[in-house]
């Protein structure tokens, strides 16, 4: 750590490198921005109550920095939105069909093994979808990191790889062509534990990612 930059301690537990998105920066910061003050927050009072540090969030909404997956969820929890939103590029009228190959991708940054975490949006984020579906692509030794909560409910499917699903204390090993569905409130983290590509199908609802 630069001792002339001493950095408070919550901003030390967010920027270790945990699953940081790495979508756009600029533009989830401007959403994050947008959101916060239509809400008449302070940075002060969102960082209180997201529990991170002003001087990170600072950065995230200037896109100097990017939040991790958990911090992300808090601060979307805080102001009363999705994930989705913060990620949407295009804000007017959406089609009926993607194409493969052109849905857009939400990249989280490198772990320390594998490449980490990659979601393929099915569907755009939209106000008027009940659903939200994404197909996270996990590469072999990608885990989301810490177990995350939120409200709603949600499914999977399995398409491709062996993957470890953590859902309160118990932990499934489950493979291509396995089910799961569970209670979004309920601590829940997974990782490819196969040496292959992994890959899920996944919908929650309401939309929270």
């Amino acid at each position: 750590m630069n001792m002339l930059d001493p950095q408070p301690r919550a901003e030390l537990r967010e920027d270790r490198g945990e699953d940081k998105i790495h979508s756009n920066p600029a533009r989830l910061g401007a959403r994050l921005k947008l959101s916060r003050q239509s809400r008449g927050m302070t940075l002060k009072a969102l960082s209180l109550a997201a529990e991170c540090s002003e001087s990170l969030l600072s950065k995230i909404e200037n896109g100097k920095a990017s939040p991790s997956l958990p911090m992300l969820h808090r601060l979307v929890g805080v102001l009363g939105t999705n994930i989705g939103w913060m990620f949407e590029e295009t804000d007017g009228d959406e089609g009926i069909v993607f194409r493969a190959g052109t849905r857009p991708l939400i990249a989280l940054d490198p772990l320390r093994r594998g490449e980490g975490i990659s979601l393929e949006r099915v569907i755009p984020y939209s106000a008027g979808h009940l659903l939200q579906c994404n197909i996270h692509h996990i590469e072999a030794g990608g885990q989301s990191k810490e177990p995350i909560r939120h409200v709603g409910e949600e499914v999977g499917y399995v398409l491709a790889g062996e993957i470890e699903l953590m859902v309160d204390e118990r932990t499934y090993r489950i493979g291509a062509g396995d089910t799961f569905v569970f209670n979004s409130e309920r601590p829940h983290w997974y990782r490819n534990v196969g040496t292959e590509r992994a890959s899920i199908f996944w919908v929650n609802t309401p939309a929270t990612f």
